[in-house]
């Protein structure tokens, strides 16, 4: 497996990563609520938004197929969730058929060593009830649980944090 930076060159292999990863949750959102990721995940602009402003590490398989795939957001894209002092991570997604290789654990590594590259402070990521395997990955790395933030798509979500040694 290799991991590299991502471009708009890769926008149609993530898009598919993206319905391809998150399709897992469908049994777990209310119809409605699963529309609306849906919509968000089939939708380029979700991607485009993403390279603009964050750096995109992806893992390609033998074949150069996009099998994994996460955007760190620096410091400075404050929003409802985010501190502007904090860099954030974002969509981290691996593709079904190669979840227990530690694709989701490297891709947030990488992006951790990056942030400390960069000279962020703190990390931050929010994830949910229905991604288990995400918030042990997470956990097991050292984020840790800010606060409970409000429901998203109709599961609870919590704020994570982490504080990079520079």
């Amino acid at each position: 497996m290799n991991y590299r930076t991502g471009s708009t060159n890769d926008l149609d292999q993530l898009r598919e990563l993206g319905l391809k990863s998150w399709s897992q949750y469908k049994g777990d959102l209310t119809e409605k609520n699963w529309n609306k990721l849906f919509a968000s995940l089939d939708n380029y602009d979700t991607y485009l938004e993403l390279l603009e402003k964050s750096d995109c590490i992806v893992c390609e398989n033998d074949t150069k197929e996009i099998i994994g795939m996460a955007f760190l957001v620096p410091s400075g894209n404050p929003n409802e969730i985010y501190d502007a002092a904090w860099c954030h991570l974002r969509f981290v997604s691996v593709d079904p058929k190669y979840r227990g290789n530690s694709i989701g654990k490297k891709l947030t590594e990488q992006c951790i060593d990056l942030a400390i590259k960069n000279d962020e402070k703190v990390m931050a990521l929010h994830t949910s009830e229905i991604m288990k395997n995400a918030r042990h990955i997470y956990e097991q790395i050292g984020f840790k649980v800010l606060k409970e933030i409000n429901p998203r798509l109709g599961v609870k979500y919590w704020l994570y944090t982490l504080e990079l040694n520079n």
